[in-house]
């Protein structure tokens, strides 16, 4: 059964841990879909061509141990805004949404731009404060103030949002799921929730 779930919003909202709890209670495959333009972010940065790096992606690419860093996020967003590495890297996703097993799928523009057409929206946010709090605390670097990561989140939503690809926005058909007072196993219930209601 093809049932794809498309998991939305910004930076540290706990859209991540949502969807690996969502496909782990569902049995759903699930796509980190941010880790194409970190890994694509880090090969430009290595002096590769956008579009090359975007089409050259592998497994090996993915797997990266220096993806989940500030850098690396700041990379995503740049070659995120570029048309041509968001067009080549859309069909390796709706292939993805697609699998017979069901798909969760997180990111920035699932629900409004890779699939429109999925089973169930989610737009997960939180407070710009709550959500640099939270990266603070996941980086765990001493060099690092949470002055200085809510500087660089506010500069990356102001970039995801403004930009003329694809920007950052709930879909139309979205619930938004506001974590800012929710712990994980409130937000994940009722992720699932709505997930178990379109399921029937």
């Amino acid at each position: 059964m093809a049932f794809t779930v498309a998991i939305d919003g910004p930076a540290a909202a706990g859209k991540g841990t949502i969807s690996r709890a969502i496909a782990n209670r569902f049995g759903f495959e699930y796509l980190d879909t941010g880790l194409l333009y970190r890994a694509t972010g880090a090969k430009v940065a290595a002096g590769m061509a956008p579009l090359e790096a975007a089409s050259s992606l592998t497994p090996e690419d993915l797997a990266r141990g220096d993806l989940r860093t500030a850098e690396a996020g700041q990379a995503a967003s740049r070659v995120a805004a570029m048309a041509d590495v968001r067009e080549a890297l859309v069909a390796f996703q709706r292939d993805f949404a697609r699998r017979g097993t069901g798909a969760v799928l997180d990111g920035r523009d699932i629900g409004t731009v890779i699939c429109p057409g999925a089973e169930v929206k989610l737009f997960v946010t939180a407070s710009d404060t709550v959500r640099a709090d939270r990266r603070w605390r996941e980086l765990a670097d001493p060099s690092l103030t949470r002055d200085a990561v809510l500087e660089d989140l506010r500069a990356r939503d102001r970039r995801d949002r403004e930009r003329a690809a694809a920007p950052l926005r709930p879909a139309q058909d979205a619930v938004v799921l506001d974590t800012s007072q929710m712990d994980i196993d409130a937000a994940v219930s009722a992720a699932a929730a709505r997930i178990t209601a379109a399921l029937g």
